[in-house]
């Protein structure tokens, strides 16, 4: 059973009954709402738990696209958060899996739609509607939270006579709001780049926001994270599934351990500082159980939870959202021969699979050597002959619906897991590359600790101090981290996405793969975006 600020979140999605439309890239980059005396106006700010409310749909809105879970625009009443984006097509997670995942070597999907074929090979346009999907979803996110800050100002609540107490909380609420909107930030700045920036500051209407540099995103995001430490909740403080200054870090960290992607210059020293604060000084801890359980559907309370240090909580019950967040990712992985019962699902959609690059990083296919290594292969080929076919191509049975012990989920619908979005022991495998990376704020010794624990946990053989190099740890993190939304970022910053340095089945849309353009490293700006906001410049390369 979650905790009541999840269920908070999603009963506001239900009982809201608003519409939101983002209008266009011309007006603030902002979702406004249909009817201004229902939501984020004065009226609705009347009543003090509107405030907790428009957090929680900002927190919500990583898993669903609607108001009523997928946000079916056919139904009346039901329509999606963006217009003319399904809810389920334009769910956060889903879109981030589709870019982090289906362009690399770890994920491949069956499934023919639209240009969803284009992800699987790295032969996308402009025009692409996953990547329009993916730019406005964040959009959306930043111009909530933007108006959520201008609704809650020292000034406006002193208007509305709010007392000291509910002041206070609302400062929280407003550094997780910045915090949201700073991983918007974060992931448009990786997927494509120069984006604009707009805040609270900026007016609300018929206007061109400016279009910024990468590395002027760069110095936004850091700010603001760097900032947010003076405000939001302790270490381990906060409900479950909200955000406290460990996230702040733990993003921070991520930023700058990307920072030469990014700026053209490390900061490999200001990351692996970060990541020893996190590991040595904050409320979460590496979960000494096993791997299976960090992603099972009782993960927020089997023990697995206290390395989890931003989950994006899923809930049977809660959500109805089929083809959203874990919904999505349970489903489609399932096919084949696969008994969808076993996964604690009620069927499959018989879509993605990984590649055997991918599945060559484990020492064996049946995860003895390696317990992370959970690969289905009765029936199914190693290598991908046919894309389309489900059976070509090994599944991937990492996330399970059903408890540690093995008993049931609350349903088989919709899956309980929660997203790992950040755990520590990424932070583990930050600092050691980062030392590797030349941190003089790092030991060798200590990153080789942090990778022989992870290593044990998954009952795989330690290392030698030789044999920690910078190529281990990228495969590591594979082993470590697969379908957890990092894989298209790390091997960006290992030079390895693009090019022809690290090849794999379809990459460049051959059977044995080939190299593709480096321009591709960044993703291009949406077609449609571009045609709201014409002062927005393309990537190089499109």
């Amino acid at each position: 059973m979650k905790i009541s600020f999840k269920y908070i979140s999603y009963f506001f999605l239900f009982i809201l009954g608003i519409s939101m439309t983002l209008t266009s890239c011309t007006d603030d980059l902002n979702v406004t709402p249909k009817d201004d005396d229902e939501f984020l106006s004065e009226t609705f700010f009347q009543d003090p738990a509107s405030y907790k409310q428009v957090l929680a749909k900002l927190y919500a809105g990583l898993y669903v696209g609607g108001n009523d879970g997928d946000g079916d625009a056919s139904q009346p009443g039901k329509n999606p958060d963006i217009a003319g984006l399904g809810g389920d097509f334009s769910s956060y997670l889903r879109l981030l899996f589709v870019t982090q995942e289906f362009t690399t070597d770890e994920a491949i999907i069956a499934w023919a739609d639209g240009t969803l074929p284009t992800l699987n090979a790295q032969t996308w346009a402009p025009a692409n509607e996953f990547l329009e999907g993916t730019f406005s979803r964040a959009f959306y996110h930043i111009s909530v939270a933007n108006e959520f800050l201008r609704q809650t100002t020292e000034e406006k609540l002193t208007a509305r006579g709010v007392d000291s107490n509910l002041k206070a909380e609302i400062a929280t609420f407003r550094a997780e709001a910045r915090f949201l909107r700073a991983f918007s930030y974060y992931n448009l700045m990786d997927l494509f780049g120069n984006v604009p920036i707009t805040t609270e500051n900026d007016p609300v209407g018929f206007f061109y926001p400016e279009q910024k540099t990468r590395a002027e995103v760069f110095a936004f995001v850091e700010s603001e994270l760097k900032d947010l430490d003076n405000s939001l909740a302790a270490s381990g403080a906060n409900e479950y599934g909200r955000i406290d200054k460990t996230a702040a870090k733990f993003l921070l960290a991520q930023v700058y351990l990307n920072a030469k992607v990014y700026t053209g210059t490390d900061r490999n020293n200001e990351a692996a500082s970060l990541c020893n604060e996190i590991i040595t000084g904050s409320a979460y801890k590496f979960a000494n159980v096993p791997y299976r359980y960090l992603f099972s559907a009782d993960n927020n309370t089997n023990g697995a939870q206290t390395e989890v240090i931003f989950p994006i909580v899923g809930d049977g019950n809660a959500i109805r959202a089929t083809g959203g967040g874990m919904s999505f990712i349970m489903h489609a992985s399932i096919g084949g021969s696969m008994d969808a019962s076993s996964r604690g699902m009620d069927g499959g959609w018989q879509g993605i699979r990984t590649r055997r690059e991918f599945v060559n990083l484990f020492q064996d296919e049946t995860a003895t050597a390696d317990k992370r290594g959970t690969f289905y292969t009765n029936g199914q080929s190693k290598d991908i002959n046919n894309v389309s076919t489900f059976t070509d191509g090994y599944a991937v049975t990492k996330y399970i619906n059903k408890k540690a012990d093995g008993s049931a989920a609350q349903r088989n619908d919709i899956p309980d897991i929660d997203f790992p979005m950040f755990r520590l022991t990424d932070a583990y495998l930050m600092y050691a590359e980062a030392t590797l990376r030349g941190a003089a704020t790092g030991n060798l010794g200590i990153a080789l600790g942090y990778i022989n624990q992870i290593r044990t946990r998954a009952e795989a053989q330690p290392i030698t101090l030789g044999e920690m190099t910078l190529d281990f740890i990228l495969d590591e993190r594979g082993r470590e981290l697969f379908w957890e939304c990092h894989r298209r970022t790390d091997l960006i910053r290992f030079g390895r996405f693009t090019g022809g340095s690290k090849i794999w089945q379809w990459k460049g849309g051959s059977i044995n793969g080939n190299a593709t353009e480096s321009y591709r490293d960044l993703m291009p700006i949406p077609a449609r975006n571009i045609q709201a906001n014409p002062t927005l410049k393309q990537n190089p390369g499109y």
